[in-house]
């Protein structure tokens, strides 16, 4: 081959190779300004279905980028359109809502919100999910894949989902014409932060990954009267306390171990004063199963031991049970999730880019693949290998979602969210 040949041949293959370098060192520097927008969402924090500054914001960068948006789906939520030619449709989903939790990471840009509910109750307001980190990296992904359109072809899709904390945002959205409206996807990727695995790490799990979640009340009633005279009451304080303890026994001598299932009592209400006793408690579940049949079968138990426990106690009426609606298990699409995880690996690395376990943590992205679209949820490790390793050797825990001290380690976290978001678009945008 000549040298003119030979030069042609190397350029031709430069053009034709994925640009494996230039995703990390663009993200670098981006990473000033993805800064000031995670401190901002952060210290703004809104509530599921209240998502109306937090999807302004991502809104106002997704214009300013080029994208066609669109605002108020499904009551707060945002899609972003960016057309780049013939090929498939691929959705990047990212959640806006934070959660009912008082904020005690000790952060200079720590919430300090309160707001009412859609109950009417006041309650501090946290991103004590990593729903802001999301949103971030999301933004920074929107960004590299508008100023790079040369190296995919096809139509990327943003959604901004409200309320993934109250299982109840996906759905509103698909309601809402997600999928009439907007172009219907190829593939659904989403990808949340982890308290198991080193900061930036991406895990993948193919098949059902997280589980399904229901939170059933238990009102228990009694006959209230003075803390003095208990003889004269049936207490539902004590009723309480002693199904508490019963409810336990569902998961540790009714449940094969085989088949997962948890069992939490989140919230306990009642009383007003202490030399009161109250007319009724209320109990607030939460139950999580991998299967509907297993969910029903607890569900029955929490039923009879409740109503058993009311019926030792003497009280004037049966307990009632609240049937709210469940959610349903995250299944990755086995085929996808292998796809984009064999994507991750050849740009980012075998030691970076892991097979992880199931969890027993539940997330309305099911609706997703329930709607017909082989979907993916990935995760990224969120915390500093040296607090994993103390974790290990002590034997407590690190502070994980949920948690009013979960702070992901903020700069590895987000750089490695955008790597793995645009790695995994650019292999769904390219075709095969």
């Amino acid at each position: 081959m000549s040298r003119i040949g030979t030069f042609v041949f190397v350029i031709a293959l430069l053009a034709a190779a994925p640009v494996r370098s230039q995703p990390a060192a663009d993200i670098d520097s981006y990473y000033s300004d993805l800064q000031g927008l995670y401190q901002d969402i952060h210290r703004n924090p809104e509530l599921a279905f209240q998502e109306v500054q937090t999807a302004a914001k991502l809104a106002a960068r997704l214009k300013a980028l080029g994208y066609e948006v669109t605002t108020g789906v499904g009551r707060t939520g945002i899609v972003g359109i960016l057309r780049n030619g013939a090929g498939p449709t691929v959705m990047l989903r990212t959640e806006l809502d934070a959660l009912p939790v008082a904020e005690k990471t000790g952060a200079p840009f720590a919430s300090t919100v309160t707001t009412k509910n859609l109950a009417g109750a006041t309650v501090p307001v946290m991103h004590a999910c990593g729903h802001d980190l999301h949103m971030t990296a999301w933004s920074g992904t929107a960004r590299w894949m508008a100023e790079h359109r040369q190296q995919w072809h096809g139509t990327l899709m943003l959604v901004g989902q409200p309320a993934e904390e109250s299982n109840g945002g996906a759905d509103a959205m698909l309601k809402d014409g997600l999928f009439m409206r907007f172009p219907k996807p190829d593939y659904v990727i989403g990808l949340h932060d982890d308290d198991t695995m080193p900061a930036g790490t991406i895990g993948f799990h193919p098949g059902p990954f997280r589980a399904i979640s229901i939170s059933p009340a238990v009102t228990l009633y009694g006959r209230g009267g003075h803390g003095a005279m208990p003889y004269n009451t049936i207490d539902p304080v004590v009723m309480a306390a002693r199904t508490v303890t019963a409810l336990q026994t569902i998961v540790s001598r009714e449940n094969n171990p085989m088949d997962p299932v948890v069992l939490t009592i989140g919230t306990i209400h009642g009383g007003t004063q202490a030399n009161v006793i109250p007319d009724e408690v209320t109990l607030g579940l939460n139950i999580r199963t991998y299967s509907e049949e297993t969910q029903a079968r607890v569900l029955a138990a929490v039923a009879r031991i409740v109503k058993a426990e009311a019926a030792a106690a003497g009280a004037p009426r049966e307990p009632t049970i609240t049937r709210p609606e469940a959610g349903h298990v995250v299944v990755n699409d086995p085929a996808l999730t292998r796809r984009v995880a064999a994507a991750l690996q050849k740009a980012i690395g075998t030691q970076t880019v892991v097979e992880m376990p199931a969890k027993m943590t539940s997330e309305d992205f099911s609706e997703y693949g329930l709607a017909g679209v082989p979907s993916a949820l990935l995760h990224v490790g969120a915390v500093h290998p040296s607090k994993l390793a103390a974790a290990r050797q002590s034997g407590i825990p690190v502070p994980a979602p949920h948690s009013p001290e979960w702070a992901p380690e903020r700069e590895p976290t987000l750089k490695g969210a955008i790597r793995a978001e645009t790695t995994a678009l650019l292999e769904l945008l390219r075709g095969r």
